[in-house]
């Protein structure tokens, strides 16, 4: 079973390291690395989601079968996407995992990527999951903001398209102190599978996941019926 791992914004591939070691050997975990970052920096940024998973799904759609799908915050939003657009050509995920991300058409979003800097970054710093005394360094500052400021963008302009959802299973899964999500909102994901749909909460704050590892890994695992 193969595991396509799909970053929040800001965030790179390495970002699921000790997620795709907590998974491993039982499954086999492929990371996306969105243009703009890390081994991609030349590359330019894409700042709209429906043409990145439009990308991604070429892509994903070449490896080898089965195939399950997680994203976390605007990654879910993008794994959600993919999984549209695979299911389209006939390739159905095993299960596609969303992680602290409300359902697609709860529009509840800011326009953070506007602010300027100082104001951009403390939002950033707000959700957890990186020490705000990085941007104190000049060139760090410089390196991640213009990735920041794009995927902020391509999360806040995302507007669900009406048309075919997913037929596999949803997995939803959040933490119970997330300063940006309402957990009622996730239950939206209900109505965009026509498979089973569970939700699970989590302690902890948006990037949960780092506190949560081994409870989360089960559940993958047990969503996609192997032993650990």
């Amino acid at each position: 079973m193969r595991l396509v791992a799909f970053p929040h914004a800001g965030g790179s591939a390495s970002a699921y390291r000790a997620f795709s070691a907590a998974l491993s050997p039982t499954v086999e975990v492929h990371t996306t690395q969105y243009p703009g970052r890390q081994d991609r920096m030349g590359e330019p940024i894409i700042d709209d989601l429906h043409t990145l998973s439009e990308r991604l799904a070429d892509i994903v759609s070449a490896l080898p079968k089965p195939f399950a799908l997680f994203g976390h915050s605007m990654g879910a939003i993008v794994a959600f996407e993919v999984a549209r657009l695979l299911e389209a050509r006939g390739l159905v995920p095993a299960a596609l995992f969303v992680s602290a991300r409300r359902g697609p058409d709860v529009l509840k979003e800011k326009a953070h990527h506007l602010a300027d800097d100082d104001t951009f970054l403390a939002e950033v710093s707000r959700l957890g999951g990186t020490d705000p005394s990085i941007f104190d360094d000049p060139d760090i500052r410089a390196l991640a903001l213009p990735a920041l400021r794009g995927d902020y963008k391509a999360v806040e302009s995302y507007r669900y398209r009406p048309g075919p959802d997913v037929t596999c299973p949803v997995v939803a899964l959040a933490g119970n102190a997330d300063p940006v999500l309402d957990l009622p909102d996730i239950e939206n994901w209900r109505e965009h599978t026509s498979g089973p749909f569970e939700t699970e909460v989590f302690e902890g704050g948006h990037f949960f996941l780092d506190d949560n590892l081994d409870a989360v890994s089960a559940r993958i695992l047990g969503r996609l019926t192997v032993s650990p």
